[in-house]
């Protein structure tokens, strides 16, 4: 059951209010381990395009994901 909060009630009016549209897209924090040499290559990329390095990781790992694309591992 969801408590109603009587302040947010009086001082602003909701009537109006659209849900967000990114709701979908939220970012989750995990843990993960990657190595130094990919942490060491995003962060140079970050400081060429502005962009931190958390953000360029993201931006590649979601086109992978929009694409499709498959891993190709061999092992020899």
């Amino acid at each position: 059951m969801t408590k109603k909060d009587e302040y947010l009630e009086k001082e602003f009016n909701f009537e109006k209010a659209i849900k967000n549209p990114y709701v979908k897209e939220l970012k989750r924090q995990v843990t993960i381990n990657i190595n130094k040499s990919v942490i060491d290559y995003f962060k140079n990329e970050s400081m060429h395009t502005g962009i931190p390095y958390q953000t360029l990781i993201n931006l590649y790992l979601a086109d992978c994901v929009k694409e499709k694309k498959k891993l190709k591992i061999n092992w020899e």
